[in-house]
C-alpha cells in the first residue's frame, strides 16, 4: 500500500514512557515507579477541578458544547480579549496542527529554533513545507532575522519558555523581532509554560491579549497540561486576531474537546491560587536540582519552566544513564534524538526528587 510521500521523512514523535508500560516491562511494582518525564504537574489539578467534573460525569452520553462558551468566557476574562479571537484545541499540539494546514503548504518554509518541540517539524513535514532552522541550542533573534530575510517562512515557531531545554526569551526581544516581520508571515509564539516564566521573572512574560492587540500575525499558544495539571484532559488554546482565527477554525473538527475536559478546564481557571502555590513549591525544588549538578559537575540551563535539562560531561551517555533509572523505576527524558548528550527531568513533589537524587548519584 502507497502512502503520502512526505510521511517517508517524518520521524515519529516519542512521548515520555507511560508507568503501565514500565510494569510491564520491569516487572516493577506500579507503586514504585516515578515519572519525571513529561512536564506533568505532580500535585495534579485543582481539588475544585476534580469535584466539577464529578459533577457532571452523567452528561457524557451527550455532545459537548461546541460553541465552548464557558471556558472561552473565562480565557477571555483573564487575557482581556474577545471570544474570536480565541479557538480551543485537544492540547495546543492540535492548534499547531491547524495553523500549519491553515497557512503552509508544500513549497512553504517554517522556520525554528535548532533545539525546539518535535512536533513543529513534524506537523510541518505532513503538508510537505521545508524545515528551516537556526544554529544556536537557544533562541537567538538575530539567527532568527538573518534567516527570515534569507527565507521569507511562511510561518516561524518562536517556544518560550523552550521546551526541551527550559531557557526563555526576554518579552521585549521577542517583540522586537515580531515588529520586523512582515504581516503575511505567521509568527507563533508557544507559551505552554509561561505561567513559570511569568512567576520566575516578569520581564520573561508574554502577555498574549498585548500581543493580539499590536500584530495581526500573531498566534499565541497556551495549555492546561502543565501547570494546570489537566495533561490527561487535553486542553489547549490559541490567541489571535480574529481574522487568523476564523482561518484556523475551518481545519478544526466538530466536538474536538469533551464534556469533561471543557469542565475541568474552565474550573481550573477559577483556583488560581492552587496553581500559584503548585508554581512556588516547583522553584523551590527545582534549587535542589542546581545543587545537585553543581556538585556533580553537571551543567543546567537556567529554567523557566517546571523542568531541568541537565547537560552530561562527554564521558557519560545520557541514553544509557535514562536506561538505568528506567531499570530501577525512574523515567526522564532522554534528549539524545535532539542532537543533546542531555536528560530533561521534571520537577517532581519533594518525594520524588529526592528518589531522583537517590537513584541518580551513582550514575554521574
Amino acid at each position: 500500500m502507497k502512502f503520502n510521500t512526505a510521511l517517508e521523512s517524518i520521524k515519529t514523535y516519542e512521548a515520555g514512557k507511560p508507568i503501565e508500560l514500565v510494569v510491564r516491562e520491569y516487572g516493577i511494582d506500579k507503586d514504585q515507579i516515578v515519572k519525571l518525564a513529561s512536564n506533568e504537574n505532580p500535585f495534579g489539578c485543582s481539588p475544585k477541578v476534580k469535584d466539577a467534573v464529578r459533577a457532571i460525569i452523567d452528561n457524557m452520553a451527550l455532545y459537548p458544547d461546541d460553541s465552548m462558551v464557558k471556558l472561552k468566557s473565562a480565557l477571555s476574562n483573564k487575557y482581556g480579549i474577545q471570544s474570536n479571537e480565541l479557538i480551543i484545541g485537544a492540547g495546543s499540539d492540535q492548534v499547531i496542527e491547524f495553523a500549519i494546514h491553515a497557512k503552509a503548504h508544500s513549497g512553504s518554509k517554517v522556520l525554528m529554533n535548532s533545539v525546539t518541540f518535535a512536533m513543529y517539524e513534524i506537523y510541518a513535514k505532513q503538508v510537505g513545507a521545508q524545515i528551516i532552522r537556526t544554529a544556536s541550542r537557544e533562541h537567538k533573534m538575530d539567527e532568527f532575522y538573518a534567516l527570515y530575510q534569507e527565507h521569507k517562512p511562511s510561518i516561524i515557531f518562536l517556544c518560550t519558555p523552550n521546551n526541551p531545554t527550559g531557557d526563555g526569551l526576554l518579552a521585549s526581544e521577542l517583540v522586537s523581532f515580531i515588529e520586523k516581520i512582515d504581516n503575511d508571515t505567521l509568527v507563533i509564539v508557544d507559551g505552554a509554560y509561561m505561567e513559570y516564566a511569568r512567576f520566575k521573572d516578569p520581564s520573561y512574560a508574554v502577555e498574549p491579549g498585548d500581543l493580539v492587540k499590536r500584530f495581526n500575525n500573531v498566534l499565541f499558544l497556551g495549555t492546561f497540561s502543565k501547570a494546570y495539571g489537566l495533561g490527561g484532559m487535553r486542553v489547549g488554546y490559541g490567541i489571535a486576531c480574529a481574522p487568523i482565527i476564523e482561518a484556523l477554525y475551518k481545519v478544526r473538527p466538530p466536538f474536538n474537546i469533551t464534556t469533561l475536559s471543557l469542565e475541568a478546564a474552565s474550573v481550573a481557571l477559577e483556583d488560581e491560587l492552587f496553581v500559584q502555590e503548585c508554581i512556588a513549591d516547583n522553584f523551590s525544588q527545582m534549587e535542589r536540582y542546581k545543587e545537585f549538578a553543581h556538585a556533580k559537575g553537571i551543567t543546567v540551563i537556567e529554567s523557566y519552566t517546571n523542568f531541568v535539562t541537565l547537560l552530561l560531561p562527554e564521558e557519560k551517555n545520557s541514553s544509557k544513564i535514562a536506561q538505568e533509572l528506567l531499570k530501577k523505576g525512574m523515567i526522564v527524558r532522554d534528549l539524545s534524538s535532539y542532537g543533546l548528550n542531555a536528560i530533561r527531568v521534571t520537577i517532581g513533589t519533594r518525594v520524588q526528587n529526592d528518589r531522583f537524587f537517590e537513584l541518580t548519584d551513582s550514575l554521574v
